[in-house]
């Protein structure tokens, strides 16, 4: 057998070798979600605003004030850290001006009220490394007692004028709602 002939091999051994060896890493699938994801988003003015979150569903629990208890930090939804991205200047509750770019969103639930955060770093999985050092703002809102549940968690955001956009938090019976206003 010729020298070249046996590099050859050699050459292709290492390779199948390397293919295998670095299978795991390469066919490695993300695990199936349990929860669905969704974007949500407006135009307002050419300014877009987008929420991405992962939607849980009740599945027969009490989720908000049973396994999420009232006054603990919530990722506002399933897996990651639900974010918002805007791509122009916008104010938040008429309160809070967001540079374009993105964030996390974060809520503090309680039976009349949750506490809603907005947090300067977007990637987060759930509330795991949240750092309260790194919100941008925190304010109330007032919770709206709904007549029929909401099984599955939503964030609905719905024009209200040329700039400005209601954005809806709802699950089980309880929902709120803020303002998101293009500058």
């Amino acid at each position: 057998m010729s020298q070249q002939v046996c590099l050859t091999r050699r050459s292709a051994l290492k390779a199948a070798f390397a293919c295998v060896a670095a299978s795991p890493l390469v066919f490695a699938q993300e695990p199936k979600r349990v929860s669905p994801h969704e974007t949500v988003s407006v135009d307002l003015n050419g300014q877009k605003i987008s929420i991405t979150y992962g939607r849980p569903s009740l599945k027969g629990r009490k989720m908000l004030g049973g396994e999420n208890p009232y006054g603990k930090v919530w990722r506002l939804g399933a897996d990651e850290a639900t974010k918002l991205t805007v791509s122009g200047k916008t104010v938040v509750n008429n309160a809070l001006e967001l540079a374009p770019g993105s964030y996390s969103l974060f809520a503090i639930p309680y039976s009349d009220h949750w506490t809603m955060i907005v947090n300067k770093v977007a990637e987060q999985w759930g509330a795991f490394k949240y750092e309260q050092s790194e919100d941008l703002a925190r304010f109330d809102l007032k919770v709206k007692h709904l007549d029929s549940p909401v099984e599955e968690f939503t964030i609905t955001l719905t024009k209200e004028g040329n700039n400005t956009a209601r954005a809806t938090f709802a699950w089980g019976d309880a929902s709120v709602s803020t303002t998101f206003k293009a500058q």
